[in-house]
């Protein structure tokens, strides 16, 4: 019989037990759901079975990956749903994330998409859950599981699987309906037990509990403009032919990638060009601030704002706010005994606001520059005085916090939102989250311009993250603009420089885990060189080359 060290101590059990077995047995000392376990250092979905001795460990929705796999299965059992309710010929395409719902686009059917069908939906779903119906994975051929696709209409799975290098593929059935999803899912729909639909916009609001409240589902918090700027990026989609990886594999061993890569530049700077247009239009406007989590391009948008604002015969001047850290000695410790640089009080607003103060007045400022260094702010002769042409252009991950604001004329600031608004999906039930290619777009950066490995970069990644869902996403609505910088064609283009950095992970290590995990992710995406690449691109940002100082 296998022995297996559980919470410090060892345990036998019968050879053959299944991890969702043992996850009943120890679910009571955990508040949250128990979704998946790593045995030996490997993530395990529960179905699993325990062969040998080892060490368990149990991830609960509060994890990241155990979270998504709640999610993914949810996502499932809703896919199922409107089939079930609507016909095989309705098809669901999950969009994007928007708060903590899902929004999902439902086509192949002429039924309103209203608060009646959402009622259905989730009642059918509620009906799963009660039935505690059998999650199964199969692993067929390449071939067969293109042809079981073909059959169920999902023509995007097969346009995917098509670029697959691997010979077998892993399908899931659920009461006679068949998927893929990229990703661990759990063995039975009776572990889903929260989440509702609603109708919304057009489509269905899938919503589920958050890592950060796991245990209960939280009121809906709409957001106008971020729901614009992701319906966007999916017109750009349509108009270009690239909604799925599929789609833009096909382009690029097409011979279309070039072609492509101007068209989404060029919509890109569509937008600055709109952007820059309202500021200039914006009676009383001084003062631009541009902030946005880790990655999200904010250096190269504020440079070619800056060009687009000079089209309208401004003369904008770059502010950074990290040059208003306080000095090192009174920058604010964090829980694990780190100089915490993301939190407000990391930076000195005092002499932030009296300088933007001064410059609003017409007097001339001597700006400061933060040498990290030395860890203090020095004055190196940077002068500014503002004439009635002059505009501030101000970046940082504060920016949008009205705290940075609250001494300065409310209407001499413009306030601009950028993040990276992933909007291309693997396939129509699997999306491309945006966090992942924020971080791949750091792992990239960090080791070009930083020398950092990327063991270094996915150690610090949960940091970052829990910092932006307290500095920068509570204050995303106060945007007067949106701006989404992710790029359709960049996963092609990071995908050679990210992989030799997450095969660099070692193994046994705990960052080794999303090391394969991204790179599985990466495995689906062809590559393409950089040739292509406008120097004022967004990507230029990290993988180099670009033509603004970063």
């Amino acid at each position: 019989m296998p022995v297996i060290m559980v919470e410090g101590r060892q345990k036998q059990v019968e050879k053959g037990t299944t991890f969702e077995a043992l996850a009943k047995e120890y679910q009571e000392r955990y508040p949250e759901k128990i979704t998946l376990v790593v045995f030996n250092s490997k993530m395990q979905e529960l179905s699993k079975r325990v062969e040998k001795d080892g060490v368990l460990t149990f991830l609960t929705v509060k994890n990241d990956s155990g979270h998504k796999t709640y999610c993914r299965t949810a996502q499932m059992m809703l896919v199922k749903a409107v089939r079930d309710i609507l016909g095989n010929e309705a098809k669901v395409n999950i969009e994007f994330l928007l708060g903590n719902g899902y929004y999902c686009f439902v086509r192949g059917t002429d039924a309103p998409i209203d608060d009646a069908l959402a009622a259905k939906v989730e009642a059918r779903m509620r009906e799963m859950q009660q039935q505690d119906l059998p999650i199964t994975k199969k692993t067929y051929p390449r071939d067969t599981a293109i042809e079981m696709f073909s059959r169920q209409g999902m023509d995007d799975k097969v346009k995917l699987f098509h670029y697959r290098r691997g010979s077998t593929i892993n399908v899931y059935a659920l009461d006679g309906f068949y998927d893929y999803f990229y990703g661990y899912m759990m063995p039975r729909t009776g572990n889903v037990d929260l989440f509702e639909v609603k109708a919304y916009r057009d489509g269905l609001l899938l919503l589920l509990p958050t890592k950060e409240e796991p245990t209960k589902i939280l009121p809906h918090r709409d957001s106008p403009m971020l729901f614009e700027q992701l319906m966007l990026s999916n017109a750009w989609g349509k108009l270009t032919g690239v909604e799925t990886v599929g789609d833009l594999n096909d382009q690029i061993c097409g011979g279309s990638f070039n072609d492509l890569v101007l068209v989404e530049e060029a919509l890109q700077e569509r937008r600055i060009a709109e952007i820059a247009r309202q500021v200039y239009e914006r009676e009383g406007v001084k003062i631009v601030m541009i902030a946005g989590p880790s990655s999200s391009g904010k250096t190269t948008f504020a440079n070619r704002l800056c060009i687009q604002l000079r089209t309208f015969g401004l003369k904008p001047h770059i502010i950074s706010m990290d040059n208003y850290f306080v000095n090192r000695e009174k920058t604010p410790i964090d829980e694990d005994g780190n100089y915490d640089f993301d939190v407000l009080e990391a930076l000195d607003l005092e002499l932030f606001s009296d300088d933007m103060n001064d410059l609003l007045d017409g007097e001339e400022v001597e700006l400061p520059v933060f040498d990290f260094k030395l860890g203090k702010r020095v004055y190196r002769g940077n002068f500014l005085k503002l004439g009635e042409e002059d505009i501030l252009v101000i970046e940082g991950i504060h920016g949008l916090n009205p705290r940075c604001l609250e001494d300065l004329p409310e209407d001499a600031a413009f306030r601009i939102y950028i993040s990276a608004l992933t909007s291309l999906n693997i396939d129509a039930h699997n999306r491309i989250p945006t966090s992942d290619v924020r971080l791949i777009r750091r792992m990239v950066r960090d080791a070009r311009t930083r020398n950092y490995d990327a063991r270094g970069t996915i150690a610090g990644w949960k940091k970052v993250r829990r910092g932006e869902e307290i500095n920068i996403f509570p204050y995303q609505d106060n945007a007067d603009a949106v701006f989404n910088s992710t790029i359709v064609y960049e996963l092609t283009v990071l995908k050679q420089y990210a992989e030799p950095l997450l095969f660099s992970v070692p193994s046994g290590t705990p960052e080794y885990v999303e090391a394969k995990r991204l790179l599985k992710f990466l495995d689906y995406v062809v590559g393409a060189d950089t040739t292509a690449l406008p120097m004022n691109s967004i990507c230029r940002e990290f993988v180099g080359g670009g033509c603004f100082a970063i």
